[in-house]
């Protein structure tokens, strides 16, 4: 696999899933490595791959990099999608990382004891802190920042999306975000992504719950 993109994590969205997100907008063919074993963690903990013990990991230009804000930062400046200058780049980051904190706050809600509780406050958070600010900027915009598609605007689609498969409808006092995921599933690499058969990973199943508390030898939160 020399030369080409590597993913190592289980066979499921978790924080990898953003990374699969921006490399296919970056139109970057890659392979997935999957963790099943609680041995082939161990084997990347012994050869020293992983600097703090955790997953994702993406081998890409010889480099084996780890947590998920670095990894996404290094292809947005690699592909063009982190804007034109260091203001904007401060932007992106604000709303990329303002975008994951919600997406996690998904992430752990098969590993909640508390899920009905839990999916109400993230509602309530989604449509209180989170999607005004994404409303109000799309009101005259193409794209979150600088005019042009940027590491935000993928994670914001994802995130949208993620939120619909949890509250049916949210998007319904927000006009202009649903245009904005509307515009961004026609570009050809993400309607690609979003057909069935693709590298985009399901919502957790058991399988996968599975998978991660053996591997990881952890119960909460998703890696």
């Amino acid at each position: 696999m020399a030369g080409k993109v590597v993913l190592h994590y289980f066979n499921g969205r978790g924080k990898m899933e953003s990374i699969r997100w921006l490399l296919t907008v970056a139109e970057v063919d890659f392979v997935e490595v999957y963790l099943t074993k609680r041995e082939q963690y161990l084997e990347l903990l012994s050869d020293g791959s992983l600097m703090f013990q955790q997953v994702p990991m993406v081998e890409i230009d010889g480099m084996k990099l780890i947590q998920t804000k670095a990894i996404l930062n290094y292809i947005a400046e690699k592909y063009n999608l982190h804007g034109k200058d260091i203001k904007d780049r401060v932007k992106i980051n604000m709303y990329s990382e303002g975008l994951m904190d919600l997406m996690e706050m998904i992430m752990t809600l098969p590993f909640s004891q508390d899920s009905k509780e839990k999916l109400e406050t993230i509602e309530t958070k989604a449509k209180e802190r989170y999607l005004p600010v994404f409303e109000k900027a799309m009101t005259e915009a193409v794209y979150l920042v600088g005019g042009k598609l940027s590491m935000a605007d993928v994670l914001l689609l994802e995130c949208t999306l993620m939120l619909e498969e949890k509250f049916t409808g949210i998007l319904g006092d927000f006009r202009n975000v649903k245009s904005f995921q509307g515009r961004m599933t026609e570009i050809p690499a993400i309607r690609e992504f979003l057909k069935p058969g693709s590298k985009r990973k399901p919502q957790p199943d058991e399988r996968l719950l599975k998978e991660v508390v053996e591997v990881l030898h952890i119960k909460l939160p998703i890696p």
